[in-house]
């Protein structure tokens, strides 16, 4: 596996190595080993899988409680997947990273706990999976709304297409109102 820094600290591209021939393909898309020797210490308790249609926009999600490390792929469709920053103590508090990811990429990111997630399906439909380093805590979940102007997102969205939302991210929170990491 090869791991890119992105421009958000501790944030990182993960690229498998693919083999394949004409019968398909293999991938590899956990190593501990390969983990640990890029500086990850990541211990996975839950893995998901989401199915989402073209425009959907699914975030900004964290919990403040239970926070969540994150590894994300796509392995049909593509999205458009988004982190923002919310530790106070880092040097890109309140800056946001984007990436395509997609079936033909195979890229994965690596989220560390201290960031808000999101993504936008620019596909027929996409299949979004993740591992998780804690239990969902839906008790202490928060949406930072997902155009919030103090944010900036540049979301590639849909001409003409309003995205659908859930009535949980068409209520997310302003960045001045959210709960940030110490």
């Amino acid at each position: 596996m090869d791991f890119e820094r992105t421009p958000l600290q501790d944030v990182l591209v993960v690229t498998p190595r693919v083999f394949g021939d004409e019968r398909g393909f293999f991938m590899e898309t956990w190593n501990d080993s390969s983990f640990k020797d890029a500086g990850l210490n990541a211990s996975f308790v839950q893995d998901n899988h989401s199915r989402s249609s073209r425009a959907i926009l699914r975030g900004m999600h964290y919990q403040t409680q239970q926070t969540q490390g994150k590894l994300v792929r796509v392995s049909a469709g593509e999205v458009f997947d988004v982190v923002v920053d919310l530790r106070r103590s880092s040097p890109t508090l309140g800056q946001w990273f984007a990436i395509l990811l997609n079936a033909n990429n195979n890229k994965m990111l690596w989220i560390p706990p201290g960031f808000a997630h999101g993504f936008y399906v620019t596909s027929e439909y996409a299949d979004f999976q993740y591992k998780c380093t804690d239990f969902y805590h839906p008790d202490s979940e928060i949406s930072l709304a997902w155009d919030d102007p103090t944010v900036a997102i540049e979301w590639p969205l849909e001409p003409k297409i309003e995205p659908q939302l859930s009535t949980k991210d068409a209520a997310g929170m302003a960045w001045a109102e959210i709960p940030l990491f110490d």
